[in-house]
């Protein structure tokens, strides 16, 4: 029988099983340990950057936030000041006299002024004079040049009055009366269709009574690409384009900052006129806006690659001295244009305001004779069909 001293400890035993195996673990549990350090001293530089980002991102969006308001504010001002600015030349403009008397003091001639809203809701200034005699062989529609208005033509409309033609003119967006900036037009395409709406909306209100479209300089360049559409075409009798603005660069003077203004290029031969035309305040007399410039060259652009397109009957009137537009892309579109039934006179030594220039009379009777000529072609048409 065995001692106690022969006896094998059980604890010594144990402890030979148990260091084996904490032996072989110390090595994952060292790597573990060291994985986990490592990611903590990787994870708090992070979070500390990013709580550097996120402190910049809310100083940032609270420096936007401060400057909104400051925004907001800036705009409405410049709206407050666009408005103010509209309003006072559409007092101006509603209190020129377009009315003119005789001798004796009658006044051969019914005028009005009113506003009209064009296709983007744009309160529109617009005139009219009719004979007084209520007779009526047909209506024109002036559509002023850049920078001018419509208040500028009374000397034609009582021209034209006294031979039983009634005038409508409107004044375009920036322009006259007009709501908009002085000067600036955001697109030569919404002055198009609101010259295609106001001619329909005369039509409906003098039916059966034919009308005639006029315009000038760049006002020219509307009617042109206005009356190439065919439900404005139809509702004409014919267009007339004074010095119509057709090839226009880049380098042109109509886009340049010394266009026709009172510091740029002669626009009349008539002294009185040029005061005239640079001390009447609905005249914009800076630089060209740069917008405006850029829809003058993409209108020119389009109808210069488009004359053989052109069927509406057309009277183009142009001076050979003028320095403003070009006296021989008239030329080319009376060439080009397939229309049947147009004309073309060139005055010589002439300047860019034909209906300014001394001459005036002559120009405006000019015009009357070929509408008259043109009504009378029609009034034949009409006979051969019956």
């Amino acid at each position: 029988m065995s001692t106690a001293g022969e006896m094998e400890p059980l604890t010594s035993g144990a402890s030979n099983r148990i260091i084996p195996i904490l032996k072989t673990l110390r090595i994952p549990l060292v790597f573990i340990q060291s994985m986990i350090l490592y990611l903590l001293l990787l994870l708090f530089p992070r979070r500390r950057h990013s709580q550097a980002a996120v402190a910049a991102g809310d100083a940032a969006a609270a420096a936007v936030q401060q400057s909104l308001p400051k925004t907001a504010a800036k705009r409405r001002s410049v709206w407050r000041r666009e408005e103010e600015d509209t309003l006072r030349r559409r007092a101006l403009a509603e209190g020129l006299d377009m009315g003119f008397e005789t001798g004796d003091g009658e006044n051969r001639c019914r005028w009005s002024s009113s506003l009209f809203f064009g296709v983007r809701r744009n309160a529109l200034f617009c005139r009219s004079w009719f004979p007084a005699t209520g007779e009526l062989k047909g209506i024109l529609i002036i559509i002023h040049g850049l920078n001018e208005h419509s208040g500028r033509y009374t000397q034609f409309a009582k021209q034209l009055t006294s031979c039983d033609f009634g005038v409508y003119a409107m004044d375009w967006i920036g322009h006259g009366g007009s709501d908009g900036l002085h000067g600036y037009v955001p697109s030569l395409d919404h002055v198009v269709a609101d010259t295609g709406a106001f001619l329909e909306k005369i039509k409906s209100e003098h039916p059966g009574v034919p009308c005639f479209l006029f315009g000038h300089s760049t006002g020219g360049a509307v009617v042109l690409k206005a009356a190439s559409y065919p439900h404005i075409e139809q509702m004409l009798e014919g267009i007339v384009l004074t010095s119509p603005a057709l090839r226009v660069k880049p380098a042109h003077p109509i886009v340049g900052f010394k266009g026709a203004n009172k510091r740029g290029i002669p626009v009349s031969r008539d002294p009185a006129a040029l005061l005239a035309k640079y001390s009447d305040p609905l005249v914009y007399t800076g630089p060209i806006r740069v917008r405006t410039g850029h829809e003058i060259l993409r209108i020119s652009s389009y109808l210069m690659q488009n004359f053989k397109s052109v069927t509406v009957p057309f009277f183009v009137l142009h001076g050979t001295a003028d320095k403003v537009t070009d006296p021989l892309a008239s030329q080319d579109l009376y060439n080009e244009a397939a229309s049947k039934f147009k004309d073309i006179k060139l005055y010589e030594g002439f300047l860019h305001d034909l209906l300014f220039e001394p001459e005036r009379e002559d120009v405006g009777q000019d015009i009357i004779d070929w509408m008259e000529r043109r009504l009378g072609t029609r009034a034949e048409k009409i006979d051969c069909f019956w």
